[in-house]
């Protein structure tokens, strides 16, 4: 009798540990959004050297990255109720500090590429730009066709969409890639590149420091125009990304990104 009680126990013991055992493994886990508000704290990347999307500014005697897709982020962190962590990063980079969950999204007038999409969800278009290609005003006659263009040594910035312009549209045979902006038109002003294609909005403060730079007229085609989107991880659960999407139609419908853009173009001079 002792032995049929002990194995009766036995069978009890197992089940509930069995029963402990799968309510463990069918607790679900936090959704992204929920996890950032339960630490109360947005981390975005960014690569700040690309004004007026985002930059360097001394503010009150301290460094501090601005520029319009800084504002929009603030929106974002406000909407959620959290606190805004900026992670200041080469470009190339980005998409992988958000796999690695170092970041929670990207805002860094990034284009939402189809490649791109492979490995990260994008949110709605948030601002449409252009592109366009500065030499030295020497060479304004030199270059006037993308044609003109094919052997000569165009700089342009690691990962961005215009090193696929380069690639694609240009078909360049001698390109110079590197991780910041600023080193690209650094290096046509030193007369190390002959050109560089670079996002139109980006221009205003190169062409003020450097002088001796213009627009190239070449028409690169509509089929370069540039959109900029907002990138979080890839996942079946878009509630991280429906948030982000209505805090931009809502920007959107009240013409916020216009003035942050007018703000952060004037912040920039």
């Amino acid at each position: 009798m002792k032995g049929l009680k002990k194995s009766i126990l036995c069978v009890l013991v197992g089940a509930l540990t069995l029963g402990t055992v799968g309510c463990t493994s069918q607790k679900k886990e936090v959704s992204e959004l929920q996890g950032i508000k339960n630490k109360g704290v947005l981390t975005i990347g960014t690569s700040a050297d690309y004004p007026p999307y985002e930059f360097h500014k001394k503010i009150n005697g301290k460094d501090t990255i601005v520029g319009f897709d800084m504002m929009i982020a603030e929106e974002i962190a406000k909407d959620l109720g959290v606190k805004l962590e900026i992670k200041d990063m080469k470009f190339d980079g980005l998409l992988g500090a958000l796999k690695s969950k170092n970041i929670d999204m990207v805002i860094a007038g990034m284009t939402p590429t189809e490649e791109r999409k492979k490995a990260v969800d994008f949110s709605d278009t948030y601002y449409n730009g252009g592109n366009v290609i500065l030499v030295k005003k020497e060479n304004l006659n030199k270059y006037k066709t993308i044609q003109d263009l094919k052997d000569a040594k165009i700089g342009v910035q690691k990962a961005s969409l215009q090193e696929g312009i380069v690639k694609d549209v240009i078909q360049a045979t001698n390109t110079k890639s590197l991780s910041k902006i600023a080193d690209v038109v650094l290096e046509l002003e030193n007369g190390n590149v002959d050109a560089v294609v670079i996002s139109k909005e980006t221009t205003k403060g190169y062409l003020k420091q450097y002088q001796d730079i213009d627009y190239a007229n070449v028409d690169l085609g509509e089929s370069t125009a540039e959109g900029s989107a907002i990138a979080v991880s890839k996942s079946e659960d878009k509630a991280l990304l429906d948030e982000v999407n209505k805090v931009l139609t809502k920007l959107s419908k009240e013409g916020k990104i216009e003035d942050f853009v007018e703000k952060a173009t004037e912040l920039a001079q």
